[in-house]
């Protein structure tokens, strides 16, 4: 296992850049970053690619882990004669029924959706007349620094007031990983970008009042503790543009369109159903 372990480690540095290409063979069946890719994408109801890198290459390393599992269970179950088993045949046919027919309506759902044409005429009127749906709110990039008194807060604020610029910012990454205790200090203390309103409410009030490349004047105080905060960037209030928004109202206006189609299709063959 240990070895299965260090080849996982070397394999998910470069996941991204190997798609359909063999991430690992097990006793000589191979298991690719497609088929990984794929299993994240059901677990995570095709959110994957929303979640923070830390904790992609965190689900990927468990996907593959599970994987490999499987694949050792499902051979030696296979030596040991599992499939030849009357347990077995009785309920693979039982599973191949239900399968058939879930397949089948979904394929046919398919077909029904993808037979359904959007105008740009239509794409259109829906972003003017939804305008106030694609805005984004104001956004910050921070750093803080998060200890338990007021008393260390103010110390590590005076420290930080005889700089400025990229030697300011340094030097705060340096005590985020030092001094602070909340879960982002091994990156610097970096948040990322919020938008306003995500943060509890004196943190949020506190950040979105600052200058980029300057920090708080003050210990900021939250329930979790004392604040020191680094502003790295702003990014004013947008609307998002037509075409960066197209396939999203595209995708929203065929689905509805679907449920008229499908209502009007189940009311034509319910009609000519013998339902008893």
């Amino acid at each position: 296992m240990k070895k299965i372990t260090k080849v996982l480690s070397a394999l998910l540095i470069t996941a991204t850049a190997i798609s359909a290409q063999t991430l690992v063979t097990v006793n000589g069946h191979k298991i690719s970053q497609e088929q990984v890719d794929n299993e994240l994408m059901q677990a995570t109801q095709g959110r994957f690619n929303q979640l923070p890198a830390d904790k992609q290459a965190l689900f990927r390393e468990q996907a593959l882990k599970g994987m490999i599992g499987k694949e050792l269970i499902y051979q030696d179950a296979k030596k040991s004669g599992i499939l030849k088993s009357k347990e077995y045949k009785t309920e693979y046919k039982k599973v191949e029924a239900r399968i058939k027919k879930e397949l089948a309506i979904q394929v046919w759902q398919k077909r029904v959706l993808d037979s359904i044409k959007i105008s740009d005429k239509e794409l259109k009127n829906y972003y003017k007349k939804n305008k106030e749906e694609f805005m984004q709110k104001e956004s910050v990039h921070a750093r803080h620094i998060l200890v338990k008194t007021e008393k260390e807060a103010k110390q590590l604020i005076n420290e930080l007031n005889t700089l400025s610029g990229e030697a300011l910012k340094n030097r705060f990454i340096e005590l985020a990983k030092t001094k602070s205790t909340g879960p982002s200090a091994p990156k610097g203390g970096d948040l990322g970008y919020f938008a306003q309103g995500q943060m509890v409410p004196a943190f949020n009030d506190a950040v979105f009042g600052m200058k980029v490349g300057t920090i708080t004047t003050k210990p900021v105080k939250t329930p979790f503790g004392y604040h020191v905060i680094y502003l790295e960037d702003k990014k004013p209030a947008t609307t998002r543009s037509f075409d960066e928004v197209k396939e999203f109202i595209e995708q929203r206006l065929k689905l509805e369109k679907f449920k008229e189609v499908m209502k009007k299709k189940m009311d034509k063959l319910q009609k000519k159903a013998v339902i008893k």
